[in-house]
Parts: structure tokens; sequence; C-alpha cells
């Protein structure tokens, strides 16, 4: 097993339109994995307006910790309630940097590619913190300033617009498109 952070991914889509009672229970689970040791987070990103499949993503320690989740009867029981508000779950395991990525079982964009989806969840975020908090913390000295811009920042980027990027930016990074392709991509979708 394990020692490294394990993250499990989750697609499940939403059945009959019962949006508001799968995100009560999808809600009801993530606090219940809040209170199992080793757990350091989840997230959920919403489906694009033409879809109905939930990313969910559950975050342990180690594969330790998301085992003794995973088996235990509590969690088999908030599984059983939640039977009938979604179809066609899927789910997959990764660790490190690379549970970002993975696409399907081995398959993994290479690092550099890895580095610019990062950076462009990163750049945006960072402007914006350093545009709204940069004043008031400009008279801190180096260190407390780093220490809250990175705790502040870190689980934005980690729960939600990395994971983002990484679903904007899955064709390119699976190998679909071209870099030109997301170029032409994004000039098409900032037309006037």
């Amino acid at each position: 097993m394990s020692a490294s952070p394990v993250t499990l991914m989750v697609a499940r889509r939403v059945a009959n339109g019962r949006y508001q009672d799968f995100n009560r229970w999808l809600n009801e689970g993530r606090e219940l994995a809040a209170d199992f040791p080793g757990y350091l987070g989840s997230g959920v990103l919403a489906p694009p307006q033409d879809d109905d499949e939930y990313q969910i993503i559950f975050r342990f320690s180690s594969s330790n910790t998301l085992a003794a989740w995973e088996h235990s009867a509590s969690r088999h029981a908030w599984l059983m309630r939640g039977k009938g508000l979604y179809d066609a779950p899927y789910e997959q395991r990764a660790t490190g940097l690379d549970a970002w990525f993975q696409t399907a079982p081995g398959a993994v964009p290479p690092r550099w590619k890895q580095a610019i989806a990062i950076w462009l969840a990163f750049f945006p975020v960072s402007l914006l913190f350093q545009s709204l908090f940069g004043g008031l913390l400009a008279e801190w000295s180096l260190v407390p300033r780093v220490a809250v811009s990175t705790l502040m920042l870190t689980p934005v980027m980690v729960f939600v617009f990395i994971p983002l990027s990484m679903r904007l930016l899955s064709p390119w990074l699976q190998g679909k498109w071209s870099l030109t392709d997301l170029v032409a991509r994004w000039r098409h979708s900032h037309k006037v």
C-alpha cells in the first residue's frame, strides 16, 4: 500500500434530473469522509451546461486511509442511500501529481504539459489574489506574506482551479489537440 497521498476520482451522472437530491447526498458523503483519519479534502466539479456528469474527488493521506473509508459501514450505507440518484459510476485512483492528469490507467501526459496546465490555472488566480490582497500584505515581511498567500491559494488551486484546468485542457493533455488547436479555439471563443 502507498504511503503517498491517494486521490479517488469518481464520475457520476445524475439520474432523472434529480440534481438537488444528488447534491444533498453528495454533500453528506463529503462530510462523512471528513470524519475519517487521513482525509485531506474533497472537491466537486459540476458538469458543463449540456452534460450531467459530476466529477468528485476524495483525497486521503495513504492507500490505507482511503481503504478504511472505502470499506467502512458508514460509506456503504451512504452509497445505498444514493441508489437511484446517479447512473454509470466510474472510479479511478492515482497517487501524487499524476492524480490530476491520469485519464486512463497508466496514461499520463508528459511533465511539460502538466507544468503548462498547472501554470494556466495558477497564474490568473495568483494575479487576482495579488490585486485583491497584495496591498494589504505589502507591509508584511516576506515569510508571513508568503505563508498567508500559500495558505489561502493552495486549497483553492487543489480543489477548484487545477481540476478545472485539467478538465478544460483534457483533449490537449491526452494528445487529441495540438497547442495550435488550443490557441485557435481560444481565439474563436473570444471573438467579439
